[in-house]
């Protein structure tokens, strides 16, 4: 068990499994950095700290997940408050799309990493909203392509056809990366490392677009007779590099992670599916702070328990584990020396 604390005193209503929290997380008194706070039904926001860290230091990880909404709950937060008409089963779509898995192993990575140097302290971020309606890892103005040549998802859906849902989603997407924005100049822009998790499905699913058919699209794509001749994504691949093949992850971890994941029996590829394209604000975190974040998608279908893709799924703990104990050690020995002021 990872000997890690808050510096919030979270009541009983704060979560950390489903990040479902109304309440702020207060900034410590004596930290000598500004950390953001949780912003109802935005971000989750939470600050572990190493049984010997000291309250004054930066802390040394950030992990942010920009599709953290994972829960159905999260999905009907959101939908609740859109006013306008919406595709018919839409949460079938959020659960094919949503990075099941991805805040749970960034999370043990942190604790793991904590666990093994109690002088360390973390920094989570997790998004609460779904990105069936707004995408945190976009540039929001993206309209979106042909994702079978590679084009990427849009900011907010085309389907999304009301004014005012569109200046509530916008008005959520801002907040956010406000957050985010300030957890990056909090951790990376003290010296210290960003990992941002993703999943994704197993298959490469040949969906053109994401449009008001999606749901119909995705049920004859992934029909019986359809779903398994899908290609087969790999295991996990990491997003370490643009389309130019320049690299912005830490020197060394690229290589590291090849051979530690291999070596714990994963199929590992590097920007094979994705890589860090300039529509996405993983790439923008990328290249403000060169050298200090790393991207990875993991597959879905290795976190849970059994993959149904229009059904809520939820990671198996001895699943997520085994990714967080490749990622923690690789991660542990290119953090700068701690304590940093």
């Amino acid at each position: 068990e990872t000997e890690a604390e808050t510096d919030a005193d979270t009541d009983a209503d704060t979560d950390a499994e489903t990040g479902v929290d109304s309440a702020r997380l207060p900034v410590p008194r004596r930290c000598t950095v500004i950390l953001p706070e949780t912003v109802e039904g935005v971000a989750f926001v939470e600050h572990l700290r190493g049984a010997s860290a000291p309250l004054g230091a930066a802390p040394d990880l950030l992990v942010e997940v920009p599709h953290g909404a994972d829960r159905r709950t999260h999905y009907d937060a959101l939908r609740a408050r859109l006013q306008g008409p919406l595709p018919e089963n839409l949460h079938e779509f959020f659960s094919m799309n949503t990075d099941v898995g991805a805040w749970a192993f960034g999370r043990a990575t942190a604790e793991a990493i904590l666990a093994a140097d109690p002088s360390r302290s973390a920094l989570l971020v997790r998004c609460l909203l779904p990105r069936t309606f707004v995408d945190t890892n976009r540039v929001v103005e993206l309209a979106g392509g042909d994702l079978t040549q590679g084009g990427m998802t849009a900011g907010i859906p085309v389907y999304v056809t009301d004014p005012g849902d569109h200046a509530l989603l916008l008005e959520l997407h801002t907040a956010y990366v406000e957050v985010a924005r300030a957890a990056y100049a909090a951790v990376c822009g003290k010296g210290g490392l960003a990992l941002v998790p993703h999943t994704y499905g197993p298959r490469s699913v040949g969906i053109q677009q994401v449009d008001a058919e999606i749901v119909t699209n995705l049920r004859e794509a992934l029909a019986p007779d359809k779903a398994d001749t899908w290609p087969l994504r790999a295991e996990v691949d990491l997003l370490t590099r643009d389309a130019d093949g320049t690299l912005f992850a830490p020197e060394g971890l690229e290589e590291a992670l090849q051979a530690g994941f291999r070596e714990a029996g994963f199929d590992v590829h590097t920007n094979d599916t994705y890589f860090l394209h300039p529509a996405t604000l993983g790439h923008r975190w990328s290249v403000t702070y060169p050298g200090q974040v790393l991207s990875l998608e993991v597959r879905r279908d290795l976190l849970v328990e059994a993959w149904r893709w229009d059904e809520e799924m939820l990671p198996v703990p001895e699943k997520v584990a085994r990714v967080a104990q490749v990622l923690a050690p690789a991660l542990a020995r290119r953090l700068a020396p701690s304590p940093r002021p």
